[in-house]
């Protein structure tokens, strides 16, 4: 068995500890973001208001620039976006119906639908770019280290910011694929933000860091070793927005119209990249500088199943899951 060690552990419980690339409590309170001034509103002049868990990080961008533009309100939406750490907060608020539609990453529904929990995916969200020495996520090692490949830390201390779930998968299956023990390594929970500074004290020997932390830890003297997004699986889908199979069964123009505006969303900060990240600082303290310097994900507007088949497959095999959701139970296609 791998060894794995939890150091600032979420205290919810795993089916509910749910989250996108972030863990933790949610924050408090949330943040109300009206529609786009001077936007035209739907055919039937009535917006109905929907409430949407989502995470402080560059992923969900694409949310807060439909928003801003005006393409919620197109579709009839008037649209509250509550930030919360993670998932904890998120799932069990879509799931009682406090909020109409939440963010997640995948590896996470795949566990709580195979679970039982009535979740969905409605609309995708965050891609890799593909790209290993250019991804919004990276393994990273200290500027000494010695390690130049993922095989390299082959029995070295890796951290993640959720045990069993997306990173420890990929970074695992890497190992597998660059020919390594994938059971040797020690994977360490441990929050995003605490993670430069563990590195740099020698806490871990790596990090599975996501932007903008990894690009904080390369301003600090950390080195790219493995796109732990990119690499392993291609065109990996990260996360995704969902929803309860009683919304979808209840509400379905509802849904329809979140999935349609949500598509439109993705593919405006597709064509608008420096929009995309000038949306950053309504929602993150990030600093200009290093929105300047961080990568962004991709963002499909359509589900790539290949990949979502393959984290499944993965999840089986770590044994996070009893068996592979079928696709039609997973995603509103």
């Amino acid at each position: 068995m791998m060894r794995k060690l939890r150091v600032a552990a979420v205290s919810a419980a795993a089916l509910l500890a749910l989250t996108a690339c972030g863990s933790g409590s949610p924050t408090e309170g949330g943040t109300t973001t009206a529609p786009a001034e001077g936007s035209e509103p739907a055919a039937s002049g009535e917006l109905t208001p929907i409430e949407v868990g989502v995470i402080p990080i560059v992923d969900v961008a694409p949310i807060y620039l439909g928003v801003e533009e005006g393409i919620f309100e197109e579709h009839g939406l008037d649209v509250t976006l509550t930030l919360a750490q993670g998932g904890a907060a998120i799932v069990p608020a879509v799931q009682s119906g406090q909020m109409d539609f939440g963010f997640s990453n995948v590896t996470s529904l795949i566990i709580g639908r195979d679970a039982g929990l009535p979740l969905k995916i409605v609309a995708t969200g965050p891609q890799t770019t593909g790209d290993g020495e250019d991804d919004f996520a990276h393994v990273m090692v200290p500027a000494d280290s010695d390690a130049t490949s993922l095989a390299d830390l082959e029995g070295k201390r890796i951290a993640v910011n959720t045990l069993n779930n997306i990173n420890d998968s990929v970074i695992s299956e890497g190992m597998k694929q660059e020919g390594g023990d994938p059971e040797s390594i020690e994977y360490v929970e441990m929050a995003f933000p605490d993670m430069v500074a563990q590195l740099e004290a020698g806490n871990v020997d790596a990090i599975g860091a996501v932007e903008p932390f990894v690009t904080l830890a390369e301003a600090a003297g950390a080195k790219r070793v493995y796109g732990q997004y990119a690499e392993p699986v291609p065109d990996l889908s990260i996360a995704a927005y969902f929803t309860t199979d009683q919304k979808i069964e209840q509400d379905p123009e509802l849904v329809d119209s979140f999935t349609a505006a949500m598509k439109e969303s993705q593919q405006f900060a597709t064509d608008n990249p420096d929009m995309a990240k000038a949306v950053l600082p309504s929602y993150t303290s990030l600093e200009q500088d290093v929105i300047d310097e961080l990568t962004m994900p991709r963002f499909p507007q359509e589900h790539d199943i290949a990949s979502l088949e393959k984290i499944a497959e993965l999840s089986l095999e770590s044994g996070l899951i009893d068996a592979i959701p079928a696709t039609e139970d997973l995603i509103v296609q």
